[in-house]
């Protein structure tokens, strides 16, 4: 029932999936008849056999069955009292997401059960060898990707973060379950902790009762990377690294990763007053407090591993700096070593500032020397007190609590500092380069413990500045950037790699340089994103107080030429003394952030609506103008280089033309040489799909999309600049969605040279990235869908006559579109009537407003809500309105023959008509016409059922296209998981629809507001998205 993995079309084992839906069902039943009763219990049963027997009246054709069988059902469920339906739509609501569950687990299995997966590394890297590509043209390929996916905060996930905590555990406990060594009481053990689960899963409120901040959905994105990411990158990096050494003969290079993390939560201020300057700082240092919490907790376990004494000379010598710099500064911070733990909040005691005496054992002074015995130190007779949860190494600061380390909190009381000296003559021995020999000196020990303290001074640093406390720390302290984190990384992993001992080189220390190189010291880099008006009102705040007139009242070109003459001057244009409004102040802040922080924590600054040169170039001068006005008041430069200017073409006009404007903007002298020396010669662009299908409809949305790519990349070919093209993907396929390795494949041939950027949105990203196993599959098949397209491109359109035929569906679909949803005056009122739009504002699932302004039309509604609207009732109606209309236009003009030549030969054309193949399937037009009838006004009860005509027509049409005798043939794993879904799924339709009606007639009853978001929760757990 799912469009958001990557493997629909891959088998399952449906005997083992349908084992594990009956025992979480089973365990559901016994919670409920505990909870419930087994009165109601037995209610339920009786409505799911209903429900059941419906569906298989559908399925076997037989209608009018069905029909009878869904009146009773649904007059049944109108019925009850709104305790009994709230009940109902919770108990089918668990029901569908324990399937999920399952699903999911089963997916994993597969995964890990086959030798070979398609698509994998060793898969796609053995045909590309068979076809031609020569080894060292596929190991540069690889080496030379550079992927990025970004984690945004579009408010899709409707579960709140407790129900998905619980979603894993029991994916985990199921994939224990599979062990074929548990012996009879293991097993019940288990079948225990399911039955808390899922008993804690029934007790546990659904709903989210408060709106999130965005430092809320910063945190959950930083969650993912310590959920799932944090272990699935090594993992996948050594599936490619061993792909590549089997094919070519190398291996990957340890610090080369092909695709790397970003992010937009807390960055993204696109229609959202909530993000402010302050917050973005706030997300930023909290991501790098994240970033060395982890490489502390990394630290520790490597320090445990690596007790050898052999090294190369190069790494002794420093271990004797770092034992020297201790020595002459009067202490030693590496007395203890940590026994590494496998879960961190376990080894955090509640009673944490609880003192605690450590004696350290006296040794013999005639040996003169530290001795390192299982990492421990043996010094003179010293007793000292140290914090419970204190430093092992003697540092001063304590570990986070584990309260503190889950919910990334900075006001925890200071620890107490222990202090202990050693005097400089219990060295002497061991600064002799001979001691390198003795058994009893650890130097990767010495070395990693130097690691581990800076790691802590870089967290203690951030605690601080996230407090507002002055510091002022000598910045070989800690760590800035991950050059410096690497550097006595590697030392450590050349010399074991000199002493022969590759094997433990390439364990532990190698993932964790591999996660250094990945992540960094930010884990993901964050984008700013903010509305190219904005930034005008900004400018013409500025240049009205200089009396220079309105900048946004100039034409173009006389935009260009101020923008440039600034940009070349030297001089601040932002006199510090300007007083602007509230909302002009907030932007000017925001530069200033960007400039303090510097693109080692930031990645893009992202214009949405862009369409004009001068909206780039706006950018680049306040951009300009910030670090400027910082580096004056820092007395130095600012850290690191600008950051790169993104333009986002979203509206089908803004896509028209964004060639246009990129040709515009390189052929001015200034900005090339900027992307060249600034940007190593590489123009970002970003495409968006939601606001382009809301528009004018997906089929036209997705023809604009192509040709907009293929001429923005021959615009920057013009002028000899690379291109990445940046993906605003949604979850949905009426936003852009699909599969990601069939979205990548059918791009225009030269979009994807070896760069992407992709947006992952909502619950698409814990769908994807969720469990550890799944996220190394989808970043194989990022990997090696981009490798196909940079080395095998797609087929262009075979002859001008298919762009012809394209041109001709694009318009009639869009013509279509446009007259139901912009220009027929019924449209408006019957969406609001047919759907729960209005009601979705009570969901609390993002920190953003539903509309970017304050208007009830259906343009100033966000593409999120408008999506998910229509997906509650089944109707899918944004991705496939207008399709069938100009398919049968095309068809009417004698082009079937045609059009079924392009699904076969064109990547492009088949995915648009198998998405939409793909939507109609999990649509149901019975359920959609049921929520008419009870909802709509019977004067706009005619439009509802013109819509459903409309679908039926698109439905023969793609099916005339692609071939296929029934939806879904091609994919019978999907159709089977649809059917296995609708016996809980359609009754929560049935509830959404009556407490619909009950709440229009009482629309302040909280009650009856509780019940419909449960039932939106159901209904989004069914379809497995939202928006």
């Amino acid at each position: 029932m799912t469009d958001t993995t990557d493997d629909i079309a891959e088998e399952i084992s449906f005997q083992a999936f349908e084992d594990d839906c009956r025992l979480l069902g089973s365990l559901l039943n016994d919670v409920l008849q505990r909870e419930v009763g087994q009165q109601f219990t037995e209610k339920v049963e009786r409505e799911r056999i209903l429900s059941q027997s419906a569906c298989n009246m559908r399925i076997a054709g037989i209608e009018d069955a069905a029909e009878v069988l869904e009146k009773k059902l649904a007059l049944e469920l109108s019925s009850m009292t709104l305790e009994e339906a709230a009940s109902f739509a919770r108990t089918f609501s668990h029901f569908l997401n324990l399937m999920g569950i399952a699903e999911t687990h089963h997916r994993v299995r597969r995964i890990k059960n086959t030798i070979q997966l398609s698509k994998s590394c060793d898969d796609i890297f053995s045909k590309m060898i068979q076809s031609g590509t020569s080894p060292e043209d596929l190991y540069n390929a690889v080496c030379e990707q550079e992927i990025e996916i970004v984690l945004t905060a579009h408010p899709t996930q409707i579960n709140r973060r407790t129900l998905q905590y619980k979603h894993l555990r029991i994916a985990h406990l199921l994939e224990y379950n599979d062990r074929a060594d548990l012996g009879h009481e293991e097993r019940e053990m288990l079948i225990e902790d399911l039955r808390r689960e899922v008993t804690s899963l029934w007790q546990t409120d659904e709903l989210r009762r408060h709106k999130p901040t965005p430092v809320d959905e910063a945190r959950a994105g930083l969650h993912i990377v310590e959920q799932s990411l944090w272990k699935a990158v090594p993992h996948y990096l050594r599936r490619v690294s061993a792909a590549l050494k089997k094919h070519t003969g190398r291996p990957l290079p340890l610090t080369c990763t092909p695709i790397r993390f970003g992010s937009w939560m807390g960055g993204d201020r696109d229609g959202n007053p909530n993000v402010t300057a302050k917050v973005t700082r706030d997300v930023c240092f909290l991501a790098r407090w994240m970033a060395a919490d982890l490489y502390i907790r990394e630290i520790d376990s490597l320090r445990f591993e690596l007790s050898m004494n052999r090294c190369s000379d190069e790494l002794a010598k420093f271990a004797y700096e770092i034992l020297e710099a201790e020595c002459n500064d009067g202490e030693s911070q590496l007395p203890i070593l940590e026994f590494p733990v496998t879960d961190h909040s376990d080894s955090f005691e509640s009673g944490h500032n609880a003192e605690s005496s450590v004696t350290l054992l006296k040794s013999s002074l005639s040996r003169n020397s530290e001795k390192y015995d299982d990492g421990k130190l043996d010094v003179n007779v010293r007793t000292i007190n140290v914090s419970t949860n204190a430093s092992s190494s003697g540092s001063g600061t304590g570990t986070p609590s584990a309260s503190s380390t889950a919910g990334f909190g900075f006001s925890s009381p200071r620890k107490k500092t222990s202090e202990f000296n050693v005097g400089k003559s219990i060295f002497d021995k061991i600064l002799n380069p001979n001691i390198t020999q003795r058994p009893d000196f650890a130097p990767y020990r010495i070395v990693l413990g130097h690691v581990r303290e800076k790691l802590i001074t870089t967290r203690r640093r951030i605690e601080e500045i996230l407090e507002g406390i002055p510091c002022d720390y000598d910045p070989s302290q800690y760590y800035e950037n991950s050059a410096q984190l690497l550097e006595p990384l590697m030392l450590c992993c050349e010399s074991m790699q000199s002493c022969g001992s590759d094997i433990l080189a390439d364990g532990r220390l190698a993932d964790l340089i591999r996660r250094v190189s990945t992540f960094g010291m930010v884990l993901m880099k964050l984008d700013l994103r903010q509305e190219s008006g904005k930034h005008s009102e900004t400018l013409d705040a500025i240049t009205e107080y200089l009396d220079m007139g309105t900048y946004s009242e100039w034409d173009e070109e006389k935009k260009l030429e101020f923008l440039v003459t600034e940009l070349k001057g030297k001089r601040p244009l932002v006199p510090p003394t300007i007083e602007v409004s509230a909302e002009v102040r907030e932007v000017l802040d925001t530069f200033r952030v960007a400039a303090e922080l510097g693109s080692e924590s930031l990645g893009a600054y992202v214009i949405s609506m862009a369409s004009k040169a001068s909206d780039i170039l706006a950018v680049e001068l306040l951009q300009k103008d910030a670090r400027l006005a910082v580096s004056g008041e820092l007395g130095r430069p600012c850290p690191d280089n600008t950051l790169r200017v993104v333009p986002l073409f979203e509206t089908v006009k803004d896509l028209r033309g964004a060639g246009s404007v990129i040709r515009k903007l390189l052929s001015i002298d200034w900005y090339r040489n900027h992307i060249i020396e600034n940007d190593n010669g590489l123009q970002e662009v970003m495409v968006g799909y939601s606001d382009s299908g809301k528009d004018s409809g997906r089929f036209t949305a997705a023809w604009e999309l192509y040709k907009a790519q293929e001429d923005v990349v021959a615009a920057c070919k013009e002028f000899g600049i690379k291109v990445t093209l940046f993906h605003g993907r949604g979850g949905s396929i009426g936003r852009g969605g699909g599969p990601t390795y069939l979205a990548i494949q059918s791009q225009p041939p030269g979009s994807v040279m070896g760069t992407l950027r992709s947006t992952e949105q909502g619950e698409m990203v814990q769908a994807k990235f969720g469990l550890a196993q799944t996220a190394v599959r989808q970043l194989e098949i990022y990997t090696t869908a981009v490798l196909l397209a940079t080395l095998h491109p797609p087929d262009p359109p075979r002859s001008m006559n298919w762009r012809e035929v394209m041109e001709k569906i694009s318009e009639v679909s869009q013509q279509y579109y446009r007259s139901i949803v912009y220009e027929n005056e019924q449209f408006l009122e019957y969406f609001r009537e047919v759907t729960p739009e209005a009601e979705l504002g009570n969901l609390n699932i993002g920190s953003r407003p539903t509309r970017r302004k304050k208007s009830s039309g259906i343009g100033h509604l966000r593409a999120i809500p408008w999506i998910f609207a229509w997906t509650q009732t089944r109707f899918v109606l944004p991705a496939w309105l207008g399709i069938g209309a100009g398919l049968e236009a095309a068809c009417a003009k004698g082009y079937k023959e045609e059009l079924q030549a392009m699904y076969r030969e064109w990547p492009f054309f088949q995915c648009a008509i198998d998405l939409i193949e793909m939507v109609l399937a999990k649509s149901d037009l019975s359920i959609a016409k049921h929520y008419d009838e009870v909802l709509v006004s019977p004067s706009r009860q005619k439009l509802g059922e013109e819509l459903r005509e409309a679908f039926r027509m698109t439905e023969k049409y793609v099916l005339l296209v692609s071939g296929h005798e029934k939806l879904t043939e091609n994919n019978k794993s999907l159709k089977r998981l649809i059917e296995s879904r609708l016996p809980f799924l359609n009754p929560i339709n049935m509830i959404q629809v009556e407490i619909l009606r009950r709440l229009r007639g009482d629309v302040n009853n909280q009650k009856l507001r509780d019940a419909l978001l449960i039932t939106i929760n159901g209904i989004a757990a069914g379809m497995r998205n939202t928006g």
